[in-house]
């Protein structure tokens, strides 16, 4: 088989257990195509790597033309970090719950991987967020970015601009912002609606607010969203990045998100249906049947 894929990574997760077999067999069949493959320092704990290239997973991006997740979407969230900025499309093998972005089962590695290195995917453009605290340190999510009390029992203050405009301030538990990717994760909990891929747009959805017509916001895309902390918060709060990366706030602090210059390439099968998916994952009702849905 030709395949445009020469140098594949791998990663895979590492709380569960059936992931060593998942990531045997996908190695075993990608050695039969004569194509090489790098495996992170973790995943490779779960494996005998003897025959095998170990990187440091901040590597992976960098020197393959192809990322392979094994896990859930915590995974491929974690990837996806480490991959957008090398512009290296990531597939993703399900071994996690839901699997909104890790679409492919383990019994379909010698058809819709096959298929896929062959060249006969779906290609979809996923943006990031990325946040800045005080101007400085900054950081990337695919999902979204939650500032929240880090005390479920007291609420926060904050003030929220958009494009430096005033939009309102609050007293809530916290606030998500969320890309159209991370509408069906954290802020679909919050209340928040489900934004298709497809669109340029962000979520904004208030935690618990202190306000009763306080409600979730869709703002374009391309908006700049300013979240300052105010002076007279008197409980920590914190900065979270895909529910895994995580810093502390204080009164007065200002982050900063807008959209991620660089956006994430996910390949999909070639039967890959969108509404399908979330149909599935949401246990939506399925095409009615003599007048009755099933």
């Amino acid at each position: 088989m030709t395949t445009q894929f020469k140098n594949v990574g791998l990663i895979g997760k590492l709380q569960d257990p059936h992931t060593a077999e998942t990531c045997k067999n996908l190695i075993n069949y990608l050695k039969t195509q004569s194509i090489s493959i790098y495996i992170d320092n973790e995943t490779a704990k779960l494996l005998e790597t003897a025959t095998l290239r170990v990187v440091n997973k901040e590597k992976l991006g960098e020197i393959t033309d192809l990322i392979i997740v094994v896990g859930g979407d915590g995974s491929l969230l974690h990837t996806a970090r480490l991959a957008v900025n090398y512009k290296t499309p990531i597939v993703g093998i399900n071994r996690g719950r839901l699997g909104f972005l890790t679409d492919i089962k383990p019994s379909e590695i010698e058809t819709k991987i096959a298929a896929i290195l062959a060249g006969h995917y779906n290609p979809e453009q996923r943006f990031l967020l990325a946040a800045h605290l005080n101007h400085k340190s900054s950081c990337s999510a695919l999902n979204d970015i939650v500032i929240a009390s880090k005390d479920s029992a007291h609420m926060m203050e904050y003030e929220v601009y958009i494009d430096d405009c005033f939009m309102c301030s609050e007293r809530a538990d916290g606030i998500i912002i969320a890309t159209p990717t991370g509408s069906t994760a954290y802020a679909l909990s919050g209340g928040g609606p489900i934004v298709h891929p497809a669109l340029n747009a962000i979520v904004v959805v208030p935690m618990f607010s202190h306000t009763l017509t306080s409600r979730p916001i869709v703002l374009p895309g391309d908006s700049k969203i300013t979240i300052i902390i105010g002076e007279k918060t008197d409980v920590p709060a914190k900065l979270s990045i895909d529910g895994q990366v995580h810093c502390s706030l204080q009164p007065n602090d200002q982050v900063i998100i807008q959209k991620k210059p660089q956006t994430l390439t996910l390949l999909h099968p070639l039967d890959y249906d969108y509404f399908a998916n979330v149909r599935s994952k949401l246990q939506w009702g399925k095409k009615l049947t003599s007048g009755e849905s099933e």
